[in-house]
């Protein structure tokens, strides 16, 4: 797993510091103490210190130098962390008193310290709905000033010996965005783009995907898709980008030969966006579950500061891997 394992060195190599939101958590430790050992990122744990001394208890593990544990109610952080978080949504009508009780939240305040630049990155959604994680992040963290929109994506690896063409690939939207319209549709395929790049170091080469490969359907859905492609391209012509186009017009070179013979992609696309969530949630499930790749994600972009979001059902591994994630959005926001 080649971009794996340049992903997780090149974590190593910045040594940024990440917040997990959720640090009594199992699986929060297990991929603390692995990414410790691994010497991927400094960890804040967020939780009840008592708790998370006894999961290194009963893991056989201490606490190193890179590790720090923040329990919301006793640190003395809250009310700094607070009083940020006030003058953040005042004019929202949220009060000193309100602003002290959702920064007590653990996301919100592991949000709040990436916030305040006293971490570089945080990590939650082990316990937390999407919903939150993400509401916290844009409250407090906020957008970049190039896109108001936060949109989410899938990196999915395929490299298994039965896999017939390896390498990294985006599917996006898969978490997020429910229905974009093309607008949005056109602004995540250029954060996914910058995704890719940075966390890949490959050329993006972007497919809009619909049921209809040009012009072989017609139908308002697909309208969306191609007026989403001229936004793309007119936005960023130095783009490779396509649409629109079936799911094996972008990714099978002897099926795009037959049914988009002047496609740029040539069915070699490495970034798939999806004209909604519903279909990009259930791809990215088949090709994990089916086809057996893996999937690290949902990852956040469009954000100021990096902030990500874990499955309910993620593994020790799916939150080392978000780590190093973390830690290379980290890397590319501070350049």
């Amino acid at each position: 797993m080649k971009p794996l394992e340049a992903l997780l060195r090149n974590a190593a190599l910045s040594q940024k510091k990440v917040v997990l939101s959720e640090g009594a958590d199992p699986r929060i430790i297990q991929a603390t103490i692995e990414a410790r050992s691994r010497g991927i990122a400094r960890i804040v744990l967020i939780g009840d210190e008592q708790a998370i001394h006894s999961q290194f208890s009963i893991h056989n593990a201490e606490l190193d130098d890179g590790i720090e544990i923040h329990d919301p109610s006793k640190s003395p952080l809250l009310d700094e962390l607070a009083s940020l978080f006030y003058d953040l949504r005042q004019h929202k009508g949220v009060t000193l008193e309100q602003a002290l009780r959702t920064a007590a939240k653990p996301h919100y305040f592991a949000a709040l310290m990436v916030k305040n630049g006293l971490a570089d990155g945080c990590v939650g959604g082990a316990v937390e709905t999407t919903a939150e994680i993400v509401r916290a992040a844009i409250q407090t963290i906020g957008t970049k000033p190039e896109t108001k929109l936060v949109s989410s994506f899938f990196l999915m690896l395929f490299c298994a010996l039965h896999h017939s063409k390896k390498g990294a690939f985006i599917f996006a939207d898969s978490g997020l965005v429910i229905d974009p319209d093309a607008a949005e549709m056109a602004q995540i395929a250029l954060s996914s783009a910058k995704s890719y790049t940075l966390l890949t170091g490959d050329m993006p080469r972007v497919a809009m995907l619909s049921f209809s490969t040009k012009g072989s359907a017609k139908h308002v859905s697909v309208s969306k898709v191609v007026t989403a492609t001229e936004l793309v391209q007119e936005a960023d012509p130095s783009l490779l980008v396509d649409g629109e186009l079936q799911f094996d017009a972008a990714f099978v070179p002897d099926v795009a030969a037959s049914k988009a013979k002047d496609s740029p992609l040539r069915g070699n696309a490495n970034i798939f966006v999806f004209p909604s969530l519903e279909s990009g949630n259930i791809a990215y499930k088949v090709a994990q579950r089916v086809g057996g790749a893996l999937a690290i994600g949902p990852i956040l972009q469009g954000l100021a500061k990096p902030a990500n979001d874990l499955s309910r059902g993620c593994s020790a591994e799916d939150v080392l891997h978000m780590i190093a994630v973390t830690t290379a959005q980290a890397e590319d926001n501070k350049s």
